[in-house]
């Protein structure tokens, strides 16, 4: 009896309505098998919800089954040519088998000989089926590019907005009940001046709930929220945004003044922790993150912070994953140390690494704030102009208002901005020499002090870490850690 592997595969939902659905290709292949005294050993499917890495996975194990075990397959069955292989390089690497391994193809719907006419027939087939998926990715690309200039969305809604169909098309209408939370998120932002950390403290006692499942907004949702320009009627598309014809939640005035309170800052999961992404794993090099756990105990909810590497489930890699106190402990040993040398010459080595650091950083800042200032130039001229027109008598006393009371808002978030990007300016050496004046006691202070001051005193003195297991090591020769090695 000859053994069989075989492969079904349907890649879109259009495939399966005209006929090509898997129940369809396994009674096929599995009726050819029947027919021709023979049985399938394994059957390898691939849905058309499966992602194209799914795909490549079961397409390889495929591969590898049939080497491994080679010599007791005879041939590997397939619907039709196209359901094979959806490239050439997959092609090839079937046709190798058929050469190397001497297991043969077989299209159950497609015969052709393994003669040079039959696998001539065979690949010009492969080719049509290449043509056809290069093709058919580039009317995609073409169509969410159609889709983009018409301002829709190519990708599911943001929050506030939801998924329609009209006549067969894709569209996005406005979702008013969580419409609203966006909006009051920017009002308590913008307006309220309520961080984006206690947002969802402030929402959560307002009973506004996010999600059925998870009732409290996260940070980092709230943060992303307040960056989208999705919001006052914009669309996102190849890392670029254009015009939009849905609704916009917020208005420009709302937006720009989030966006100058927000300045430079993003949020990310690790910033719940002070040293996230700034430690790599000694094992494969990877980022290690932070996150927080919340535990319910007897005295109430408690908090606390672990960090483990980005690959921390990958097979093979240690599992390991430290706590936060551990890590304070580490690097507490670590400034205890450099503790003695603080007189000799810490001082000045921390005002260089800072005014380094200041110089680069203010590159970005100062470009931001030549824009600013044009802005604000080019608001005075327009102040100038709307005075010569009301006095020439060109615009009416109430057009004049309106329009003079336009233009000193926005001159009024420029200066806000303005004063916010100067303030980064003076920031990072204003930080360093505040460490300086309490390096000698940094050990001392350290269990103590604040997120964001530890952050930045690891930033200034280290640039970095080094996770080997458990034990903490700085990640390079910086001038204060070389004194470790004394």
């Amino acid at each position: 009896m000859k053994r069989y592997l075989a492969l079904a595969r349907v890649s879109s939902r259009e495939q399966e309505r005209e006929g090509f659905s898997l129940d369809i290709q396994i009674d096929g292949l599995q009726r050819y098998a029947e027919q021709n005294n023979g049985e399938i050993i394994r059957m390898f499917r691939i849905a058309e919800t499966a992602t194209k890495s799914d795909e490549r996975k079961v397409f390889g194990e495929l591969l590898a089954y049939a080497k491994k075990h080679a010599d007791l397959i005879d041939a590997v069955l397939f619907y039709k040519v196209d359901r094979a292989a959806r490239n050439l390089k997959d092609f090839i690497a079937l046709e190798e088998l058929e050469s190397d391994y001497d297991i043969s193809f077989i299209s159950v719907t497609q015969a052709t000989d393994n003669t040079p006419s039959g696998r001539m027939m065979r690949r010009t087939l492969a080719n049509m089926a290449a043509f056809y998926t290069e093709q058919q990715s580039l009317d995609v690309r073409e169509g969410l590019a159609r889709r983009v200039e018409s301002g829709l969305f190519v990708s599911r809604a943001p929050f506030g907005y939801r998924n329609v169909r009209e006549q067969g098309r894709g569209l996005i209408e406005t979702d008013w009940e969580n419409a609203a939370k966006v909006q009051r998120i920017f009002e308590l932002y913008a307006f309220d001046y309520v961080s984006g950390e206690d947002i969802p403290e402030r929402l959560e006692d307002e009973g506004v709930v996010w999600i059925t499942s998870k009732p409290k907004f996260s940070v980092s949702k709230v943060y992303s929220i307040l960056a989208d320009r999705s919001y006052i009627g914009e669309v996102k598309f190849r890392g670029k945004w254009h015009p939009g014809t849905h609704e916009s939640l917020v208005d420009c005035e709302t937006w720009a003044r989030a966006q100058v309170l927000l300045g430079r800052k993003s949020y990310r999961s690790h910033s719940m922790t002070y040293a996230g992404n700034l430690i790599k794993c000694g094992y494969c090099d990877r980022p290690i993150s932070g996150e927080i756990k919340t535990k319910q105990t007897r005295s109430g909810e408690a908090r606390y912070a672990y960090y483990r590497c980005a690959r921390y489930t990958r097979p093979g890699h240690p599992r390991v994953r430290v706590r936060e106190e551990q890590l304070d402990f580490q690097v507490g040993l670590i400034l205890a140390r450099l503790h003695s040398w603080f007189e000799i010459a810490v001082p000045q080595w921390v005002r260089k690494i800072a005014e380094a650091k200041a110089e680069v950083e203010t590159t970005e800042v100062n470009a931001r704030m030549k824009e600013l200032k044009r802005q604000m130039s080019l608001a005075g001229t327009q102040q100038e102009q709307l005075l010569n027109l009301r006095i020439e008598g060109e615009i009416s006393k109430d057009d004049f208002v309106a329009k003079k009371s336009e233009i000193e808002k926005r001159v009024k978030l420029l200066r806000e901005a303005i004063s916010e990007f100067e303030a980064q300016q003076r920031e990072p050496l204003e930080q360093s020499l505040r460490a300086h004046r309490v390096f000698g006691k940094l050990g001392q202070l350290w269990n103590d002090s604040d997120f964001t001051f530890k952050r930045r005193v690891l930033e200034l003195l280290f640039d970095g870490f080094v996770l080997h297991g458990t034990r903490l090591v700085p990640r390079y020769r910086t001038p204060l850690e070389l004194f470790l090695t004394e």
